[in-house]
């Protein structure tokens, strides 16, 4: 623990430098692109005018959650897939991103451990500018923010050491077991499909399951974008006991990546 404190410390000296290449990787993705980073405005505003149309009029589900509107539950789904494709993006990028800049970590004393949380950064701010989207969608359909929103940044902060926990993790085994990188697509299909965001727990099929409640309570990532839905859809407060065991496991598995991390670090530069 002692050790991972001191990394801690030594990681935060280093914030001149991820905020370098955090700077770097955003201009990169839109490098050559006419509407540069108004991208990052239109890419979820067009992602929520794709699930509207399909999800809400297409599909319509029929359900008293969403008053049987089409554009709630348009709302509620983009709600949730926000911060999911943030966490799915960060984790897909997080698991190539030691052999990506193979460069970077051959450089004598380059903290490799910097790179997942510049992936995670960057696809944050990312999420960030689809906020606005979200709060104009909410305003237009009648779904006024609450004082409860302000709970939002906590919401954040779990879901940040979650993900990069699992970012170090997933990073540091890809680099010996490249397998990881196909796998990791298909458990994350799963995952999206295991944890509510295109249905809501108070879905009639799963109240009547008790196997399925149990196996979604058992998902970090329910808890998390349900405190989501709950601060931004539900305008409530969030459900802080859940939240917090999941802030606890959130920091056990950062602390587990970062341990794997920290032990393979020294094989990085033959593997890459």
């Amino acid at each position: 623990m002692a050790r991972l404190i001191k990394n801690l410390q030594e990681l935060y000296r280093y914030r001149v430098l991820i905020q370098n290449l955090v700077s770097r990787e955003l201009k990169a993705r839109y490098r050559g692109t006419v509407l540069g980073f108004l991208w990052s405005f239109f890419n979820p505003l067009l992602l929520m005018v794709v699930y509207t149309i399909v999800f809400g009029l297409i599909i319509n589900p029929r359900d008293p959650t969403f008053n049987n509107s089409p554009w709630l539950y348009a709302l509620y789904l983009f709600s949730g897939v926000l911060p999911w494709v943030w966490f799915s993006s960060s984790s897909i990028e997080s698991a190539n991103v030691l052999m990506v800049h193979g460069n970077l970590i051959k450089k004598i004393l380059f903290p490799a451990e910097i790179l997942p949380v510049v992936t995670l950064t960057s696809n944050l701010i990312h999420f960030s500018f689809g906020l606005p989207i979200l709060f104009i969608f909410l305003f237009i359909f009648g779904k006024y923010l609450t004082i409860y929103v302000l709970f939002l940044p906590l919401v954040v902060l779990v879901q940040f050491i979650f993900s990069l926990g699992f970012g170090l993790l997933l990073s540091s085994l890809t680099v010996h077991f490249r397998d990881i990188k196909d796998i990791l697509a298909n458990l994350l299909t799963f995952w999206f499909f295991a944890t509510p965001i295109v249905y809501p727990l108070s879905f009639e099929s799963v109240k009547r399951s008790g196997v399925l409640r149990t196996m979604l309570s058992l998902n970090p990532m329910t808890h998390v974008i349900g405190g989501y839905h709950d601060c931004l859809f539900y305008g409530r407060m969030i459900r802080w006991r859940s939240l917090g065991v999941t802030l606890i496991v959130s920091l056990v598995l950062f602390t587990i990546g970062y341990a794997v991390f920290d032990r393979l670090r020294d094989s990085f530069p033959e593997e890459v």
